[in-house]
């Protein structure tokens, strides 16, 4: 792994009526924490933890706070069960002003690392399902919780430089996409306040490390978690003339679940269904009772959310019919309440703002204008349905050689999620503090 030191254009913080100036570099504050932020940063990486398990991650993270001088509350959170979450707000006043909410996400996945980096996780816990796995920080939330704690000592040594309110989150369970809902569910902003706005990032392999990419509108799409249970009836592996097989409406139902978004969605609406899990049956000779499917769906509108769940209700229903399902066995179809995110539409005036800011922190050139994805981030739950100016911007991640190498040849680099990420962590983490932290000072004039 790289350790570069990405060149930062000077970025002076003339704050016109204030008295006081914070310093006119920002990169040599920033890169003077590069050591200690790299030495987080790998700890973090090879610690990581589940969501709903961020015990030592949140600790860490509050702990680190308050030697800064935030007011610091934990366990902020309460998930659907009732359960406290691992939240952690920080607070700093610094006289009248705008409030602003940054947020960093801090969980990890089940995923067995294979970088063979010297700092991987060799992580290994049961998780909820009593399942023996790996953990890793596969989607760069490790990157995400160092950024932040590197924009928070800026803030902290140069408050001549801004005024208002400062909140920092430590959201847990974002790979569940229930973390964000149990903090506003605990009262977040009735404790707390009410944010003026809401920033975020998120490191990216599709960019180089010492970039951001900044759009305003969709660059998310929302996330509805979707459970199928084909219901049949069960019999002796010899003789399925006796049974109404659910593995094989399972199997049937996979299939024509994929022709929904092909033949009943718009095409100017971009939408994704997947069947990511299939669990059913005990033993090869017996036919069980019931298989259950897990499905993730993408959409950027309500309308064609709600259009393709009424079409899998159908598609189910329409399979057992076919098999003579009895009607007290036919197919159960389960919305989530808690794993459902909205799609993250960033404010168009925000992110034109942000924009300018990074540019004429990083450079121009450093400044990327990215596509729409089908991923999903509940971050927008903070804007409450886009009533606060909301902002989330990707964090390049990729060592700029690899990735044009990477384009060059047509095989894009690991990216989040996979085994093999691994960001070019010191030039990913010094823009990230240096592009936040200026875009919390100009938001906090």
């Amino acid at each position: 792994m790289s350790l570069r030191v990405l060149r930062v254009a000077p970025l002076a913080f003339a704050m016109g009526s204030l008295a006081a100036q914070a310093p006119s570099d920002l990169k040599n504050s920033v890169e003077a924490q590069l050591p200690s932020l790299t030495e987080t940063y790998k700890h973090l990486h090879r610690n990581p933890e589940l969501s709903h398990h961020e015990e030592k991650t949140s600790a860490l993270l509050a702990g680190e706070l308050r030697k800064m001088g935030y007011e610091v509350t934990e366990h902020v959170g309460k998930y659907e069960d009732g359960a406290k979450a691992h939240g952690v707000v920080a607070v700093m006043k610094n006289g009248a002003g705008p409030r602003l909410l940054i947020r960093a996400d801090m969980d990890a996945l089940p995923v067995v690392e294979k970088t063979g980096l010297e700092y991987a996780s060799t992580v290994r816990t049961k998780n909820d399902a009593g399942q023996d796995v790996g953990v890793m920080h596969a989607c760069g939330h490790d990157i995400h919780v160092t950024v932040l704690l590197g924009t928070a000592k800026e803030m902290a040594e140069h408050k001549s430089a801004w005024h208002g309110t400062l909140m920092l989150i430590g959201q847990p369970s974002e790979e569940t996409i229930d973390g964000a809902r149990a903090m506003l569910a605990d009262g977040l902003y009735d404790h707390f306040g009410k944010p003026d706005y809401v920033l975020a990032e998120h490191d990216n392999s599709s960019f180089a490390a010492g970039s951001v990419a900044i759009k305003g509108g969709p660059l998310l799409a929302s996330s509805t978690t979707i459970d199928v249970t084909m219901r049949g009836v069960g019999a002796h592996g010899s003789q399925p003339q006796n049974s109404k097989d659910p593995v094989l409406m399972a199997a049937e139902f996979v299939v024509f679940a994929q022709s929904i978004v092909a033949r009943q969605v718009d095409p100017q609406q971009p939408a994704v269904l997947t069947v990511g899990t299939i669990h059913g049956g005990t033993k090869r000779n017996i036919i069980s009772e019931e298989v259950t499917m897990g499905l993730t769906l993408r959409t950027y509108s309500d309308k064609v959310r709600d259009q393709i769940i009424e079409a899998v209700k159908r598609t189910a229903d329409g399979v057992a019919t076919g098999y003579g399902v009895p009607q007290d066995r036919m197919p159960i179809v389960t919305v989530s309440k808690t794993e459902i995110a909205p799609a993250t539409l960033n404010d168009a005036a925000l992110a034109e703002r942000m924009r300018k800011v990074a540019e004429a922190t990083l450079g121009a050139e450093q400044v990327d204008t990215p596509p729409s994805v089908m991923g999903s981030e509940d971050v927008g739950l903070f804007t409450l349905d886009g009533k606060i100016p909301g902002l989330m911007f990707w964090l390049g991640a990729a060592e700029p050689d690899k990735l044009a190498h990477a384009k060059e040849i047509g095989v894009p680099l690991p990216a989040m999620h996979s085994p093999l990420f691994a960001p070019d962590y010191a030039p990913t983490i010094e823009a990230g503090v240096t592009a936040m932290t200026a875009m919390a000072v100009d938001l906090l004039r």
